[in-house]
């Protein structure tokens, strides 16, 4: 914002305002929920040397209202938090929205981990942390983020207010929870949907049987990769115009799956 400024000669003082509006308005949105002033005050203060976009709560409760009116690009996300922890956050935000949550705790315990990214964290970090680590955690997880928007510039928002992804004639609309094909509901199970929905999320990825099962049924998930290949049989015969012949999850030899859209 400096240098274009130096580039202009003179700016006017509505010169400098519109500038600042432009890059307030184009800088990725960073909400960070932390209860202790100091480590708030630092990461808010680290990041928005980086030229994010930085807003902070204290509390839960506060984080849930902010996230929802703010609809962020990533949210830094503490565990430990007065009125409702980190975990519960995670887990109702996740169910609202694919915003990636960094989560922070100043434990090291493995089941924090597991449970952390089982209700929907997409990186996790333990304090006490250098913000050198943190700042490469966030460019990564907002690098993603691009690029899977990049991959689903075909999201739409419906007329009622709803965050649709669509693919041809298969939409998924993740405020309802619900997949329609030509423009019809299909009756998919819960983990149907769950599976359709990561798919999309990595649209032209190739994608192991271990790697799914992992992030769609979780980490303590007692059964074997069969289990990915049933449920993708099922998918094809709701979402394939011919399962034998599938062109929209296309099977990669000796790797797993890919979403073709």
């Amino acid at each position: 914002m400096i240098g274009y400024l130096q580039g202009v000669i003179n700016p006017t003082l509505t010169e400098y305002f519109f500038v600042v509006v432009y890059f307030l308005t184009m800088a990725e949105k960073i909400l960070i929920v932390e209860d202790e002033p100091s480590l708030q005050e630092t990461l808010a203060y680290s990041l928005r040397k980086e030229g994010y976009n930085v807003e902070t709560v204290g509390d839960g409760r506060a984080a849930l209202d902010s996230a929802r009116q703010l609809k962020p690009d990533l949210i830094v996300l503490d565990i430990m938090l007065p009125e409702m922890d980190g975990f519960e956050v995670a887990r109702i935000l996740r169910k609202e929205m694919t915003t990636a949550i960094l989560m922070l705790t100043a434990r090291d315990d493995e089941i924090d981990r597991v449970v952390g990214l089982e209700v929907g964290a997409d990186d996790y970090l333990t304090k006490p942390f250098s913000m050198r680590e943190l700042l490469a955690r966030v460019k990564a997880q907002l690098r993603r983020t691009r690029l899977l928007r990049e991959e689903m510039g075909n999201r739409e928002a419906s007329p009622g207010g709803h965050e649709i992804l669509k693919f041809d004639n298969l939409a998924i609309n993740l405020t309802r929870h619900e997949v329609l094909l030509n423009a019809e509901p299909l009756q998919l199970k819960p983990k149907e949907y769950e599976l359709l929905l990561f798919f999309a999320e990595h649209k032209s990825q190739m994608l192991s049987r271990e790697f799914i099962l992992e992030r769609v049924w979780g980490w303590d998930f007692i059964g074997d990769s069969r289990t990915v290949d049933v449920h993708i049989r099922w998918l094809r015969q709701k979402i394939e115009v011919d399962a034998a012949t599938p062109l929209r999850i296309v099977t990669v030899r000796g790797g797993g799956y890919r979403f073709e859209g």
